[in-house]
């Protein structure tokens, strides 16, 4: 990984420069005094509000597909210098900006199911950055305000993936560094951790370039040349110390081991495909069956001709089967059919019905050769509004749209950690992948799994994004990942992020590879959630005192 993102240091420098230059431009806006500005005379103005949209585009960019990943740290600076000093509504105004211009192209994948649907889930993503952009503008008065600044990115990824309806977890700063220097620190606490990192090595670079613009306005002030030298010797210095922390930051994360070893186990990838893509897939059920059973037969006399090895377990996407093979006794024949040819355990994703005939359940099945169906895992995060209607009596008669989720999705209650074989898996499926909690749950698993359906989203930068995220799930947990997809980016991720198997999309596809199983858990999966709170707890300390510290400077003017 260290080879990977070494040549882009150049990137980071040009784009640190043009942070500075950025800075230049917000410290000329017209602006009151610092007394008024604590009393909230503050306004943004079209330098700070255009100053917020660079910074959401410079993050968008560092995600996929662009995957420029140097520039989320002149995007957080650019953000930090837009927010330094202002009075906190004018921060939760500007953090909105960067926020709608950040979650409109980093979710432009969701304008396949419409415009409406993407600009609205964009706008209400953008909120989210409103109260960490006001957060943000009362800390930047406290000293060593780069830590308090970072921790408010941790708190506002908190809020964002919990509430409401269980939150919306896509594109976390820690999403955008799935093959950097910082990548390792997600296995000493996981993604908020990697994300408090890369916020503060953005909080550094905005602290830096403060210090260079006062010590250029004491050398502006200077009577005579006697004062220019003990000025640029005081811009050297905070600039020089700001840039060896980042520096120190970044070489720091190079130094956490990432390890590999672990006992070999052959698993296959199934990648059937799906006759057309968008929103009509699910009208082709039987077509998306077929696909994986005819791509699955063709490992199996791959196997036979012996140009693979014999996988000891097989892996479906989620949606392989949405007829119930439970029920439907052509969906049954096939699978049992060709799980018995290719004479191994197969995870196969079908969609069920409750025994009450009310609800779907959403299911990753361990389809045994001897014994048919056995153990299985139900989704727990099912989306709202895509596999459940909240207010579904009334927005039904609003919008029509929603008569194609005619049912809705049941939640599983227990984790997805089966027995395939003589290998325990823990399986999550979809979008679960964004959620900590449910990852974290199945890590005790010696191969991790996630089952996907990305066809909808075709040729859009969301399965890109996915896969992001299980590459930095695998190093978070250190574990093989498997993906499996109907239509793609299927892949297998190495417990240190490597991809060693990807495949194209909309196209049948079979991966076959020799992956290490492991057993020991990292410092993330000890520490579950704390390190996340703790952080968001230091947030809202240091917000706290820093109202506090305004009131009282307020009461004394």
């Amino acid at each position: 990984m260290a080879q990977e993102i070494l040549p882009e240091r150049t990137a980071v420098a040009a784009a640190t420069a043009g942070a500075a230059g950025a800075a230049d431009q917000a410290a000329a806006v017209p602006s009151r005094s610092r007394t008024d500005r604590l009393r909230g005379g503050g306004r943004a103005g079209w330098p700070r509000t255009l100053l917020a949209v660079a910074s959401g585009l410079c993050m968008w960019l560092a995600f996929p597909p662009a995957d420029l990943t140097p520039l989320i740290f002149p995007g957080v600076a650019l953000l930090v210098l837009t927010l330094h000093g202002m009075p906190a509504r004018t921060g939760a105004w500007l953090g909105f900006v960067a926020g709608v211009a950040f979650f409109v192209p980093v979710l432009e994948g969701l304008v396949k199911i419409g415009p409406d649907a993407w600009l609205l889930l964009a706008a209400v993503q953008a909120l989210y950055f409103a109260p960490m952009g006001a957060g943000i503008a009362l800390v930047t008065r406290l000293p060593g305000w780069p830590v308090w600044a970072a921790a408010m990115w941790v708190a506002e990824e908190l809020v964002r993936g919990r509430v409401p309806f269980g939150g919306f977890p896509w594109a976390r700063l820690a999403f955008s560094q799935t093959a950097t220097p910082l990548t390792p620190y997600a296995s000493v606490g996981g993604a908020p951790f990697v994300t408090f990192m890369t916020a503060l090595v953005g909080g550094l670079l905005a602290y830096g370039a403060l210090a260079v613009l006062r010590a250029r306005r004491r050398a502006a002030r200077a009577e005579d040349g006697s004062g220019r030298g003990p000025a640029r010797r005081a811009l050297i210095k905070p600039l020089a110390v700001c840039l060896a922390a980042a520096a120190a930051i970044i070489g720091g994360g190079l130094l956490i081991p990432t390890p590999t070893a672990g006992r070999p186990v052959t698993v296959a990838v199934i990648q059937g495909n799906v006759p057309r893509l968008g929103m009509d897939f699910n009208s082709q059920r039987r077509a998306v069956l077929d696909n994986h059973v005819k791509a699955t037969r063709e490992l199996a006399a791959r196997v036979r001709s012996g140009q693979v090895a014999k996988p000891e377990l097989v892996v479906w996407p989620e949606n392989a089967s949405d007829l119930d093979p439970y029920s439907d006794p052509g969906a049954y024949t096939a699978i049992d059919a060709v799980v018995k040819e290719i004479g191994v355990p197969v995870l196969v994703g079908a969609l069920t019905d409750t025994p009450d005939g009310e609800q779907v359940e959403n299911r990753g099945i361990v389809w045994n050769p001897q014994s048919g169906p056995g153990d299985y895992y139900v989704k727990r995060h099912p989306v709202p509004f895509g596999e459940y209607l909240p207010f579904r009596d009334i927005l039904t008669r609003l919008i029509t749209r929603f008569e194609r989720i005619p049912r809705d999705f049941a939640r599983g209650t227990r984790s997805g950690v089966m027995r395939m074989g003589g290998t325990t898996i823990g399986d999550v499926i979809c979008f679960e992948v964004a959620y900590d909690k449910e990852v974290r749950d199945v890590a005790a698993a010696e191969l991790l799994v996630v089952q996907t359906n990305n066809a909808t989203y075709g040729r859009t930068s969301l399965p890109a994004q996915q896969i992001a995220m299980s590459r930095l799930r695998a190093v978070e947990h250190g574990r093989t990942i498997l993906v499996a997809a109907t239509s793609g980016i299927s892949a297998i991720v190495a417990p240190d992020g490597r991809m060693i198997d990807k495949s194209r999309e909309f196209v049948p596809d079979i991966q076959v590879a020799s992956v290490p199983a492991r057993t020991s858990t990292t410092l993330a999966d000890r520490a579950g959630a704390l390190p996340e709170w703790a952080l968001a707890v230091l947030a809202a300390g240091a917000a706290c005192w820093a109202a506090w510290l305004t009131g009282r400077k307020n009461e004394g003017n």
